[in-house]
């Protein structure tokens, strides 16, 4: 899971986790995780709206960091909490709405000077972290309103980033597979490697045109194709799809000739 950069990480990994906190979705959530509780320690008195209120804050930034952890193992649930952080950011968003409303605050336009000077800050070096310090000219304000509006700037920034960043996950997921599919061709490329096979790289290896599971090579034993190898669906005999197989230059095999018996079979005829 990564915006702009990644964590590294001392274990080989099937997939790579960790990078949040260089995150600029994560940045945002923290200052207004902190903006957030100095403005409910300040201005708020009810303890269940400030507790509310922190709570949805703190919900944004933590899940976006147990989502970068849980992508090691499984995709779906790294979106699904992305998922919650931008849930809990509407939530928070709707809260200050309705402080500035309740309490009779303008609630700033998109364009007016300071909602730009709020959105300018952002326009930093990826390389540069984004802090408390960056927005502390509003966030440290002695009018509650002033501070509300800056929070609401800052959950919209964070909305986009989120939005993007599922959108981004989403894609990953379609392209490359969840983790159990990627674990599923590390598996196979492993035993072809074993038996002497070609070695595809797991990136080169196709999913079944017919049911989207990954693919293994197979040989061919009877017929005009004997001989001839040719991907066939791990899912076998549920699913007969196939696939022309075309060796690259990548591809690599030893001089074994091993075959196991259930990897050669005549490809179906269609």
């Amino acid at each position: 899971m990564s915006e702009t950069g990644s964590e590294g990480n001392s274990h080989d990994r099937l997939r790579p986790s960790g990078g949040y906190r260089k995150l600029r979705a994560f940045q945002t959530t923290t200052v207004i995780y902190d903006g957030t509780k100095a403005f409910c320690e300040k201005f708020i008195r009810s303890h269940k709206l400030s507790d509310q209120l922190i709570g949805a804050a703190r919900s944004g930034r933590q899940n976006i960091g147990e989502g970068s952890r849980a992508s090691a193992t499984s995709a779906e649930s790294e979106v699904k909490l992305v998922n919650v952080a931008r849930a809990s950011q509407d939530e928070l968003l709707m809260d200050f709405e309705d402080y500035l409303r309740q309490h009779k605050h303008k609630q700033w336009h998109k364009d007016d000077p300071e909602a730009m000077a709020v959105r300018g800050v952002a326009k930093v070096p990826d390389n540069r972290e984004l802090t408390y310090a960056d927005y502390a000219r509003w966030l440290d304000h002695p009018d509650p309103a002033l501070r509300a509006n800056c929070l609401i700037c800052l959950i919209h920034q964070a909305n986009y980033l989120l939005d993007r960043l599922v959108t981004r996950l989403e894609q990953d997921i379609i392209k490359e597979g969840g983790y159990r599919e990627q674990l599923t061709k590390a598996r196979l490329a492993e035993r072809d490697k074993q038996q002497g096979s070609p070695v595809v790289p797991k990136e080169e290896t196709p999913d079944c045109p017919k049911c989207n599971k990954p693919m293994r090579l197979r040989t061919a034993r009877q017929g005009g194709n004997a001989g001839s190898q040719f991907w066939g669906c791990s899912g076998y005999p549920e699913c007969k799809g196939t696939k022309k197989y075309q060796p690259s230059q990548t591809d690599r095999t030893d001089m074994s000739d091993k075959t196991n018996p259930s990897d050669s079979i005549e490809p179906p005829r269609e």
